[in-house]
């Protein structure tokens, strides 16, 4: 089977790139990272303009209905741009609330701020650890507990925690708070919400990892030795074709696992991807040299940014477990 994106979903790939290589993306990362999000919030509240948020919200809460192929192809943009915050989070959030808005007014009043890109949320839920990203930045933290069989907003949050890269800032969510809904149902929405959490984040890496890709090429093209570009010598070629192989095998994956949104192919892309991803961070770090190491040069938000994606919301080891053991319909 051939498969290959619309025409109109390269043009919204191609939209949301021209956006954000107009935006200045590394200050509003590095913003973020210090303690300020306002330049980062301005720019995801543009990317919800776009239309980010609203691709997991059915139309009656002001979404265009689930479209999770066109949210794989916007988080591959935000990730090959490093855009700062919990994106994802926000995302199957609100993909959470919009599954347990009928009846709950709680749920459905949460989800217009969500999709105008007025509000961030960030979610706690199987499938992912137990820290919360920018808890202390996301006006709402939801927790997924499978044990007491409920779906809560966290009170607050414990102290934030700085991961390998400085700009995914975890927490702690409090115990106790509001609870949203109750019972089997509630559990298994939240459970889906962790399952589109886990694609979207492999789509990241994809974008990560393409971006690594394209910035090394750039440079080996550039820098030279012994009087040649060093992107010339064939040990330079060779880990470039592997690196380019690795996110071309992915790629489909993912793409493929939004279509089926089967909980084993979701794994396999996510497997795929953040190993392609990481190895990608590799090899900008070695072909890169000693420049590679300083935080002034903008690869270290994508350097930095490779590994923490690949275990968010379902290690290696745990999306391999996933691919061998979970039911097809999950």
């Amino acid at each position: 089977m051939h498969f290959a994106l619309e025409e109109e979903q390269r043009a919204f790939g191609r939209s949301l790139d021209a956006l954000l290589t107009a935006a200045d993306v590394p200050s509003a990362a590095r913003a973020w990272a210090e303690g300020d999000p306002a330049p980062g919030r301005a720019l995801l509240a543009r990317v919800a303009d776009a239309g980010l948020v609203a691709l997991a919200v059915p139309e009656e809460y002001e979404g265009t209905g689930r479209l999770p192929v066109e949210l794989a192809v916007a988080l591959v943009e935000l990730g090959r741009h490093a855009v700062p915050g919990p994106v994802v989070e926000t995302v199957a959030a609100a993909s959470l609330l919009a599954g347990l808005a009928p009846g709950r007014r709680k749920a459905a009043d949460l989800l217009p701020g969500l999709v105008r890109g007025e509000a961030l949320a960030t979610l706690v839920a199987p499938g992912g650890g137990p820290y919360a990203l920018d808890a202390d930045v996301a006006e709402t933290v939801i927790v997924v507990d499978p044990a007491a069989a409920e779906v809560r907003i966290a009170p607050g949050h414990g102290p934030v925690r700085v991961s390998t890269d400085p700009v995914r800032r975890l927490a702690l969510p409090d115990t106790g708070g509001e609870v949203l809904a109750r019972g089997p149902a509630a559990v298994a929405a939240g459970l889906r919400a962790g399952q589109l959490a886990r694609l979207l984040t492999a789509a990241q890496c994809l974008g990560t990892g393409q971006a690594l890709l394209d910035r090394t090429v750039g440079h080996v093209r550039q820098r030279v030795q012994f009087g040649a570009p060093v992107g010339g010598f064939q040990a330079v070629k060779h880990r470039l074709a592997d690196t380019l192989i690795g996110l071309e095998f992915a790629r489909p994956l993912v793409f493929g696992a939004a279509v089926t949104r089967d909980v084993r192919d979701i794994a396999a892309a996510k497997a795929a991807a953040g190993r392609a991803g990481y190895a990608a961070a590799r090899t900008a770090l070695q072909l890169h040299g000693a420049i590679g190491y300083t935080e002034e040069f903008d690869l270290a938000l994508w350097l930095r940014r490779a590994r923490p994606l690949r275990d968010a919301w379902g290690t290696p080891a745990q999306c391999r477990d996933a691919v061998l053991t979970a039911s097809p319909d999950g």
